[in-house]
């Protein structure tokens, strides 16, 4: 579920730093329990908290597998009667398609590459911070990504990399690079996620291509290298699970755009596999969480996003998937093997990652298009 552009190199610097010196971690899945979360005394709730309906449903538009209870448990704590309903979206195209198209959600998780269109289509709302209790625990340089026209529209919560996964016992050519996906030897063994706008960023960087600024003639040449890849193909995942459960199955040998949570649980659960950094870096990626305009349950909404800001909350998603945290008061709470997960003990891991850059209403377009024609040829 899901730096990109908005993610400035230099404010993400200072993040990775600052983990880096709190000895910070996530553990597998599976693997020796995190320290546990100390709970976080429960604020004196707003007015408009207090007088919040308990009902709803409130209607969160997430990535599979965020549904996990241990994300947003402060919110079930404190609202028992209220109920939450999750639909699901496999990447960050259909999420905003689904808005578009009408979707009533009162809570959207995409990713910083995205948030420019989700606002300039005029689907989210300003967040008022005033009302999120753990609003002044959030990283500032990750804050000001969410940050549009002045004004806060997405809140930063989870943020992490996608790489090359690969079967340490079935693969006799280790990949090194993005290219290597099209190695022939891997010939339908190979996962990649499907989207759109990943798949083109990773032709590019495979064709030594900028997939942000390419040409026409680049585009169409991108779009030719990924029909190439189909007979390397077993499949398109769509969601870090199923793509797990292939690899531990021995399906799939090399995974590309694999998340750190892959990884994590894959190594708990004693799967020979290695997480790679290719020679063009790996893809780097910043998600959070916003309120659509349309949004029935604006109060269950803002505390819900509060919920899963809270450190314990926190904490439990960078224990359980290996992802880096936005409130700096959750690095307390997480395992100390974060820093070797994520390489955030490695100076030049900035300058080895590519971040996702914000895209264009244009550019979104062509991923769209050029995906289904990919999807479509024999």
């Amino acid at each position: 579920m899901p730096t990109r552009t908005g993610f400035a190199r230099a404010a993400f610097l200072l993040f990775a730093l600052a983990l880096a010196a709190c000895g910070s971690a996530p553990p597998a899945q599976n693997q020796a329990q995190a320290p546990a979360a100390t709970a976080v005394p429960p604020a004196e709730p707003s007015a408009p908290a207090a007088a919040m309906a308990s009902g709803g449903p409130l209607i969160v538009l997430e990535w599979a597998g965020y549904e996990d209870p241990g994300l947003w448990q402060p919110f079930a704590d404190e609202h028992p009667q209220a109920k939450v309903d999750f639909s699901f979206f496999a990447d960050n195209a259909e999420a905003l398609t689904k808005l578009q198209s009408g979707f009533a959600a009162d809570v959207v998780h995409p990713c910083s590459d995205y948030w420019k269109l989700f606002v300039d289509a005029g689907l989210m709302q300003p967040i008022d911070t005033a009302r999120l209790r753990h609003w002044p625990d959030v990283r500032e340089s990750l804050a000001k990504e969410g940050q549009f026209n002045g004004q806060q529209y997405f809140i930063p919560w989870d943020w992490g990399y996608e790489s090359i996964l690969y079967r340490t016992d079935k693969v006799t050519t280790p990949p090194t690079s993005w290219a290597d996906l099209w190695r022939p030897e891997y010939a339908g063994r190979v996962a990649i996620q499907d989207s759109g706008s990943v798949a083109y960023i990773v032709a590019g960087l495979a064709l030594g291509i900028d997939p942000w600024n390419a040409t026409a003639e680049q585009s169409e040449a991108i779009k030719q290298k990924l029909i190439e890849l189909k007979p390397n193909l077993l499949n398109y995942w769509s969601d870090s699970t199923s793509l797990t459960q292939q690899i531990a199955a021995g399906d799939v040998w090399v995974a590309g755009n694999a998340w750190s949570d892959a990884y994590i649980t894959l190594q708990g659960d004693g799967v020979p596999v290695e997480y790679i950094t290719p020679k063009e870096g790996r893809l780097g990626w910043l998600c959070g969480f916003g309120i659509p305009a349309s949004a029935q349950n604006l109060d269950l909404a803002y505390a819900y996003i509060d919920a899963t800001l809270a450190p314990e909350s926190m904490a439990y998603m960078s224990n359980t998937n290996g992802y880096g945290a936005a409130n700096a008061k959750a690095l307390e709470l997480t395992d100390e093997t974060l820093v070797a997960a994520m390489q955030l003990d490695q100076p030049n891991i900035i300058d080895r990652t590519v971040f996702y850059q914000a895209v264009s209403a244009e550019q979104n377009e062509l991923f769209n298009s050029m995906w289904a024609e990919v999807k479509a040829a024999p």
